[in-house]
């Protein structure tokens, strides 16, 4: 099994590959910073692939019926997602 702290670390890898943003703003996102909403560079369109990407990388299936607004609002939310998809939770 992956050790939790790889997933945080490939999460902000995924998000500043898909998204753009530079190593020293992921690495400055907590748990209750804003995602969907409050990055301007992750709109309705890079949600797509930015969800393609995260099943690419950590080798899950996303389910239409699991994504919503909570998912993706805070970095926690979506790192909380995502190791859950894992098996990490």
């Amino acid at each position: 099994m992956t050790h939790p702290g790889d997933t945080d670390t490939a999460l902000r890898s995924v998000l500043s590959d898909v998204l753009g943003l530079n190593a020293a703003r992921a690495a400055a996102l907590q748990a209750d910073s804003g995602l969907f909403g409050a990055l301007p560079e992750l709109d309705s369109m890079a949600v797509a692939g930015l969800l393609t990407e995260l099943e690419d990388r950590f080798g899950i299936v996303i389910d239409d019926d699991e994504i919503d607004g909570d998912m993706i609002g805070t970095y926690g939310e979506l790192l909380a997602f995502v190791r859950g998809k894992r098996g990490e939770a």
